[in-house]
């Protein structure tokens, strides 16, 4: 039994700042490297020291992989390659190579330029980071070194999330990242194959929920936000710059569009000109609605919606605002919030989930009264949570389960007490082993060891053909034979061939064998062989006539379908002794049933022919 051991720097039973470390037959990859938007100070980053510890992080780690663009994934990269020194090979799709250092460096503007915060990356930082950076395509395998590979899988989410199979010998590790197991507005739900990992590692954020009809939802959200506008309110949207901010707006055009309606929606400046764009460049990572409309007309040609000035702030009247960051942490976002939380008749939706610490979260949970800057904030705006969240909910995580058979499944990205009901769960519908580390605890999971074997495509469908229309009557004793072979590359040390293939290769004759079965006779009556032998034939051929061709022969024996001779035996002084029936077959070839049958015949009608004769 060999072990795969997984310890989360970030992650582990918490929500942000991303980071898992993985050591699986001898290689280390770290999955994602997030920070935390809960916190300012150390615990912003992952713990890097259980991996320096050991010595610098190059000699420890093989490879990092990013499985998208969202800050509590990717927001640590610079941190470790530029501050702490990493200089190995980072692994990302092309649309999350393509927007992570925009996302970076929009942050780094907010803590630096604007917080003064000093122990932070740089642009700089950033730019030779994204140097490090190697693009994959989806369903392409990368060779990483002569033992570990990685392959993407569409992961939903957002734009270019990706999921990842890490192989390294015959074990894999399926990490999923962030995950959506249901098509929106503008991206398709997540897809793997049946590649059975060794262990799955899955996001748990939504373990507790199945959420609703998504067109209930989206019809809420909309009769919400025209009711407080109706009543001259201002909306906040807090969102990301991509994904969950793309759906939305595509969803109050089409409303504005219909209802006819004049009220100005805004977004925040810049970020629907960057996403027009890369929509477009990475057009394949879309839907199949937005695929098809957009040779006709952008669909993120918003009518509606137009850039937001910080002018506008103050403007009288209602409005409303898509503004970035979505957990109102920092940025436009918190600003908006600052100015519009005292009256009434505002409303902030929240469409995400906010990881404590933040703002977001804070009056998600009921909040009343806010600090900022040792000043209270008073918030009677209407806060409501509407989940447009791009994140599997519990029955999509039981769907990917069920879709990609893994032995083992440890949960990451949730809460503990909802990872310990979703554990149960898995546990009871699949029965499979699930564990749910917290950060810095390493657990150590036991693995079956798969030994490779080649079989020819020909001989497997012939197999799986037979045995979808075998004949029970004819059982396979033998359908292929294993073999062993000098391994002089990559290719797998065990063979199955067809048997006369194996007896060709090894020089093995075929090899007749015989059965012979024996029944001693008592005849007091002395009845005449020849009559003996009739009688016999009589009765098997009225037995057997739809199953065996069953023929006299002309030495008093009895042939059965070529295959079987009965012959009566005599003592030496000319009196009845014994019935032998004699089956022969190939070695490899067919056993047939029918011969015990019709051993049980034969013993029934010759006890029968001595009761009838002795009498």
């Amino acid at each position: 039994m060999a072990n795969i051991k997984v310890t989360p720097l970030g992650a582990g039973q918490d929500v942000g700042r991303s980071c898992i470390l993985v050591s699986i037959n001898g290689k280390n990859v770290m999955l994602d490297c997030g920070m935390h938007m809960g916190y300012n100070d150390e615990r912003r980053f992952p713990d890097l020291n259980y991996i320096t510890k050991e010595g610098p992080l190059n000699e420890h780690l093989d490879c990092v992989i990013i499985s998208h663009f969202h800050l509590d994934h990717c927001g640590a990269l610079p941190y470790m390659t530029e501050m702490v020194g990493y200089s190995g090979p980072i692994y990302m799709t092309h649309p999350t190579k393509a927007i992570t250092p925009i996302l970076l460096e929009d942050f780094r503007k907010i803590t630096v330029d604007k917080k003064g915060e000093t122990n932070f990356f740089t642009s700089q930082m950033i730019k030779d980071c994204m140097k490090k950076v190697i693009a994959v395509n989806l369903h392409e395998t990368i060779e990483v070194d002569d033992e570990l590979s990685i392959k993407a899988y569409y992961a939903g989410h957002v734009l270019g999330a990706a999921m990842f199979k890490i192989t390294v010998g015959q074990q894999s590790v399926v990490y999923t990242g962030d995950y959506n197991m249901t098509p929106d507005r503008h991206l398709g739900s997540a897809w793997i194959d049946k590649c059975r990992p060794e262990l799955l590692i899955t996001e748990s954020t939504y373990a507790t929920t199945i959420r609703d009809s998504k067109r209930c939802r989206e019809r809420d959200f909309l009769m919400k936000v025209h009711d407080c506008i109706d009543n001259g309110g201002k909306v906040l949207i807090p969102v990301f710059a991509l994904g969950r901010a793309q759906e939305l707006c595509i969803l109050l055009e089409t409303y504005w569009e219909r209802m006819n309606l004049k009220v100005p929606i805004y977004f925040a400046v810049g970020l629907t000109e960057k996403a027009t764009n890369y929509y477009k460049m990475f057009i394949t990572w879309t839907n199949q609605k937005i695929k098809k409309t957009f040779v006709q007309r952008n669909m993120f040609d918003f009518k509606h919606i137009k850039p937001f000035d910080r002018a506008y702030i103050d403007n009288p009247g209602p409005m409303v605002v898509f503004a970035t960051p979505g957990m109102l942490h920092a940025g436009l976002s918190l600003q908006l919030f600052k100015k519009w939380a005292p009256f009434e008749n505002n409303m902030v939706i929240m469409p995400g989930y906010c990881v404590q610490g933040t703002i977001g979260h804070k009056i998600l949970g009921g909040a009343k009264r806010v600090e900022f800057d040792k000043q209270v904030l008073e918030v009677k705006m209407a806060v409501e949570y509407m989940s447009f969240s791009a994140h599997a909910d519990a029955k999509g995580i039981m769907q990917l389960i069920h879709s990609c058979e893994p032995q083992n499944v440890l949960l990451v990205h949730g809460e503990a007490c909802k990872m310990e009901f979703l554990q149960g769960k898995i546990k009871q519908e699949f029965g499979l082993d699930c564990y749910m580390p917290a950060n810095g605890e390493t657990v150590s999971i036991p693995v079956k060891v798969n030994i490779p074997v080649d079989v020819s495509l020909k001989l497997l469908k012939r197999t799986l053909h037979s045995n979808l229309s075998s004949d029970l009557k004819k059982p396979k004793i033998l359908h292929g034979t294993l073999m062993m072979c000098a391994k002089s590359d990559s290719s797998p040390l065990f063979r199955i061939v067809e048997p006369s293939k194996a007896m060709k290769e090894t020089g093995i004759k075929p090899h007749q064998i015989r059965f012979t079965s024996t029944v001693r006779l008592e005849d007091r009556n002395r009845t005449q062989p020849l009559r003996f032998a009739e009688l016999i034939f009589q009765r098997l051929k009225t037995k057997l006539r739809d199953v065996h061709n069953v023929q006299l022969l002309n030495d008093g024996s009895i042939s059965v379908s070529n295959n079987t001779i009965i012959k009566v035996d005599l003592t030496a002084e000319g009196e009845l002794k014994e019935v032998c029936a004699t089956s022969k077959c190939l070695m490899c070839d067919t056993i047939l049933t029918q011969d015990d049958a019709l051993g049980c015949h034969l013993v029934d009608i010759i006890q029968g022919l001595q009761h009838e004769l002795s009498a």
